[in-house]
């Protein structure tokens, strides 16, 4: 491929990364059981369908279709109704996922959305792109020669959907939404279908079809009213009819009763001018009513869960119940359709019924019930993440934490995966329950919690979310005058900052974490910060500073007898000594680290020193060595299921491949790194990663994409304030042009010179003397010219 201006993440994806044959996803939900009618809308789709075929069965137009409606209205059921009846027409499978538009947390990304397709469709987990642009792009490669059927349920937006198109015709996309997605018609060519209320037969009709076998036939004209009163929407006439076939004894007559006095309640309380949605709560209010007390007590107090969706243990702890009987009680709650199952263990509101049940918490439930409902589901939520912290982060402190109440039930996790599957299935409940420990003003839960779900993130977890769930902690340790607490989220920040390339702020955040562990006599905390800012120091390339730093720190973990964490310094002392190019006590002091981590088993801290002993063997000019520590280091990170020590040590791997000669290999591992770190919103090592593929195609003879790649790679440096890193660039760029553009090769090499003469250490001299001899031979050639 000829690169030119690169906008985006490039990935190489060979056939030999795929599994043999071609997966059949199998993905759609089972349709909604005594599904009724809906006969015009139907005939309508398969009039859509027919439209978009020529005569031979191909499809010749762009097959979208945008199901649009109220809430409640039956959009998701239709769908599933039609695509069970059309699947046949797709031999290639079906794709389904649910968007959550409308739900009350985060919707979806495209993102997020292509990680759930593209495993689907063959595409090993390690290989699946990290940035939109990318995995957006091999899911359409993927669909290119495929006839596939995709139902894109509860989409918010345009922008949600448009990433999830396939580029060809032969699939069909369709759409659920409130609103119209008119800017889908309007650019991708999208039929619309809106589905209003139900005609008044065919909500008769669904009463009947649910309450068949269950009640003797009720009379028709009360059937009518019945469904009058629930204003025609699928959602409420089920719900209703569920009442209905549960009281096979209780007149109907009486039903209708009981449903007028709630909507006469409603009508009270509304402001008028919504009257499918008054409708709409008359009907759960009065199944509500209907419930057992116990289930009746868990649906309300399910709306207190602060994240989109909960499993069996949170609920629990929730209700305080066992967990046999919150099974019991979930099962309820799913049988009268006041809740749905997703999936084995975890289960949702439509969110509708989960404003319904918050508000009935809030009228029902007084203050310290509801908060002591918080308190235990948070606490749960506290002693689950730290249980996965000891697979996650096992050299971490330990947040301390009191015993639970004997009704909370944290679970144990048997190894790494375990935890990192909990982590992975709550995540979207993490910064929820941090935000409503804040509301609820529970100060030490706020800052527990953003202390341990720092420590039990998902291995691959983006930094951008965290640093405002960390603030949140801070602030309410702040408020409880907790100091090392707050030391303890600093440090945290401080992190997270240097991940975002945010040093400025990161060196703030250690430096006041530093500050606070002194006074307080916390040596251990204080070597802790010392280590934290020497590797700042070492990211900016001021090597005195940061081999200081990490010499004060050693000092102490050594008193202190933390082999652990002296260890760990000594690894990063080792890589300063590297970056200065001292090449004898890099080595010397990498190996020692190397021994000490392989006893202890640590995979992250084994994979950081086989990472700086490779870089050792590639400037001591054996390659293959530096090959298998690169090569040994990704397999760790694969094991670890983290996307931020993946991109880092790919850049060694690239580097080694590189050296060897084996380009495709150098620039597959480049690209995927700089994907990682696009994703985790690492610029300077994205920037890195550019840097080593534009080397690699100035390798191959490809000076025209190689100067592309390497002046992005100089811009970003230029912005982020690296001058080392932006003068290789520019050295390297000034290579790339050394032939067909001479002198802009002298303006970098120029300006790399200038650029390098702050820095004094072994390396520097070295790269600055190549420099000097590179740009004197050009101005020399230019001289005889």
């Amino acid at each position: 491929m000829q690169a030119r201006s690169v906008t985006g993440g490039i990935h190489f994806h060979h056939r030999s990364d795929q599994p043999p044959g071609s997966p059949r996803p199998q993905q759609l939900p089972g349709g909604i059981s005594r599904f009724v009618n809906r006969t015009v809308e139907l005939n309508r789709l398969d009039a859509f369908l027919s439209s978009t075929a020529d005569e031979d069965g191909d499809r010749r137009e762009t097959s979208l279709c945008v199901i649009a409606g109220t809430a409640g209205a039956g959009k998701t059921s239709l769908a599933l109704r039609w695509a069970h009846r059309v699947q046949d027409r797709f031999p290639d499978g079906q794709l389904h996922i649910n968007l959550r538009g409308y739900d009350p947390g985060e919707p979806v990304t495209p993102l997020e959305a292509l990680h759930r397709f593209l495993p689907a469709l063959g595409v090993p987990t390690p290989a699946v792109p990290v940035e939109t642009e990318a995995a957006a792009a091999l899911y359409r490669s993927l669909l290119a020669d495929r006839r596939m059927l995709i139902v894109l349920d509860n989409a918010g937006g345009a922008r949600q959907v448009r990433p999830l198109l396939p580029g060809n015709p032969h699939c069909l996309v369709l759409v659920t939404s409130r609103g119209r997605l008119s800017g889908l018609a309007v650019h991708d060519g999208a039929h619309h279908l809106t589905l209003g209320t139900l005609p008044e037969p065919e909500a008769v009709a669904l009463l009947r079809a649910v309450t068949a076998g269950y009640r003797p036939v009720d009379d028709p004209e009360k059937l009518v009213e019945l469904a009058r009163l629930c204003a025609r929407l699928p959602l409420a006439l089920r719900i209703a009819a569920e009442r209905a076939a549960s009281h096979p004894h209780m007149r109907l007559d009486e039903l209708i009763a009981d449903l007028r006095d709630e909507s006469a309640l409603w009508e009270a309380l509304s402001t008028g001018g919504e009257e499918e949605a008054d409708a709409v709560r008359s009907v759960f209010a009065w199944s509500y009513r209907a419930l057992p007390p116990d289930a009746a007590r868990l649906f309300r107090l399910l709306g207190l869960h602060p994240g989109p969706e909960f499993g069996t243990g949170a609920v629990a702890a929730l209700a305080a119940l066992s967990i046999r009987r919150t099974r019991q009680l979930l099962d309820v709650l799913v049988t009268a359709h006041m809740l749905e199952q997703t999936a084995p263990d975890r289960y949702e509101f439509h969110d509708l019924l989960r404003a319904y049940a918050t508000d009935q918490a809030q009228a029902e439930e007084s203050r310290d019930d509801r908060t002591a409902a918080l308190r235990r589901v948070l606490d749960w939520y506290l002693h689950a993440a730290d249980a996965a912290q000891s697979w996650i982060s096992p050299a971490e402190d330990h947040v301390p934490l009191d015993p639970p109440e004997p009704t909370i039930t944290p679970p144990a996790f048997a190894d790494y995966d375990q935890a990192v599957d909990f982590s992975e299935r709550e995540h979207l409940n993490f910064p929820p329950a941090v935000q409503a420990a804040e509301r609820a003003g529970l100060d030490r839960h706020a800052w527990q919690l953003s202390a341990v779900l720092e420590n039990s993130r998902a291995p691959s977890a983006p930094a951008t979310g965290w640093l405002a769930t960390a603030q949140i902690g801070l602030r309410a340790a702040r408020r409880l005058g907790e100091r090392a607490a707050a030391a303890r989220l600093l440090e945290s920040l401080g992190f997270g900052h240097v991940k975002l390339n945010q040093l400025i702020e990161a060196v703030d955040c250690h430096r006041a974490a530093l500050a606070i562990r002194r006074e307080l006599g916390d040596r251990e905390g204080e070597a802790t910060s010392l280590n934290a800012l020497g590797l700042i120091h070492l990211r900016r390339r001021e090597l005195a500073d940061a081999e200081a730093h990490f010499g004060q720190a050693m000092a102490v973990f050594d008193a202190l007898g933390a082999v652990h964490w002296a260890t760990v310094t000594l690894s990063n002392l080792a890589g300063a000594h590297l970056q200065a190019g001292q090449l004898a006590e890099a080595a010397e002091q990498i190996n020692r680290a190397l021994a000490t981590h392989r006893e202890s088993g640590d995979k992250g801290c084994i994979g950081d020193a086989l990472c700086i002993l490779s870089a050792i063997h590639l400037d001591l000019g054996e390659p293959l060595e530096a090959l298998r520590s690169a090569q040994e280091a990704v397999e760790l990170a694969l094991d670890l299921r983290s996307h931020a020590a993946e991109g880092y040590w790919l850049l060694a791997l690239g580097d080694a491949q590189q050296a060897l000669g084996r380009f495709a290999d150098a620039l597959t591992s480049y690209h995927r790194s700089a994907s990682l770190h696009r994703r985790l919103g690492d610029r300077s090592r994205e920037a890195r990663a550019w840097h080593g593929a534009g080397e690699t195609y100035r390798r191959l003879d490809r000076n025209v994409d190689a100067a592309d790649l390497l002046r992005s790679a100089a811009a970003t440096q230029r912005e982020l304030d690296d001058a080392w890193q932006e003068a290789l660039a520019l050295a390297a760029l000034a290579d790339a042009l050394r032939a067909a553009e001479p002198q802009q090769a002298v303006r970098h090499w120029t300006e790399a010179l200038r650029l390098l003469t702050g820095y004094d250490d072994p390396r520097a001299v070295r790269t600055r003397e190549a420099v000097t001899g590179c740009l004197a031979e050009a101005v020399a050639a230019d001289t005889r010219e």
